[in-house]
């Protein structure tokens, strides 16, 4: 992420005001995010930043970035923003829907955006150790980890993944066919997941919940559409 450090602090970080520029679309394409830009940004400014970078994209008017100017720029040290965790999706890249840069976020993926003790851990590294001020989980409609939970499949280690989500699927109030073949009701399990996922991470998470209740960290859930290319966020989460 580029940017000048003049504009930055000037506009968006010392008068906080309506007009200040946004944080990723300002960019000189020479250096990253430094701790203290990172540091002074509020948990809600980096959500709004990534529901200004989701409008770029589904707009077709995603930033032009040299990645290997971010590469080199970044080798001494990373400051993300924000901690995603989304599905394996090879159609949810979170970089990319969210218009963000090398260096911008931590991003956790695995099937079905489940919260296990390994991602738990990255999230509390990535939040209370290195400062990120924002964990957004999110899920994805058409979700094949979705289907494969509701259909109950069974295939090697998948098996206890896909078990993680079944309660999700449990906690589903819907009054149409409970089938992998009506996406409405897949998607209506992935929202479900999504919320279950957040109150899981407040539950098993003391060091992440803590910085929440501190105003330090946001915790939030949203979905993206793979078919239109929009990020909804939970605004219960």
């Amino acid at each position: 992420m580029k940017f000048s450090r003049r504009t930055f602090v000037s506009t968006m970080l010392a008068c906080a005001c309506p007009s200040a520029v946004s944080l990723f679309a300002q960019t000189t394409l020479s250096r990253t995010l430094s701790k203290e830009e990172r540091d002074r940004l509020s948990p809600d400014q980096v959500l709004d930043e990534l529901k200004k970078g989701n409008e770029r994209f589904r707009s077709g008017q995603t930033l032009s970035r040299d990645y290997r100017r971010q590469q080199l720029a970044s080798a001494g040290g990373q400051y993300p923003a924000a901690a995603m965790l989304g599905c394996i999706d090879s159609r949810g890249p979170a970089e990319i829907i969210f218009d963000t840069g090398i260096g911008d976020i931590f991003n956790a993926r695995v099937p079905g955006n489940i919260v296990t003790d390994d991602l738990l851990g990255s999230l509390e590294f990535a939040c209370a150790v290195a400062g990120a001020k924002l964990v957004l989980l999110f899920g994805h409609t058409a979700c094949g980890a979705i289907k494969g939970a509701i259909d109950n499949v069974e295939l090697g280690h998948l098996t206890g993944l896909l078990a993680r989500i079944r309660p999700a699927v449990e906690a589903t109030h819907f009054s149409g066919e409970r089938s992998s073949k009506n996406l409405e009701f897949v998607d209506a399990v992935a929202r479900t997941n999504v919320r279950l996922g957040i109150d899981e991470i407040r539950r098993r998470s003391p060091i992440l919940s803590d910085l929440e209740r501190r105003g330090m960290l946001r915790i939030a859930g949203a979905m993206y559409d793979i078919a239109t290319g929009v990020v909804e966020f939970d605004s219960r989460t």
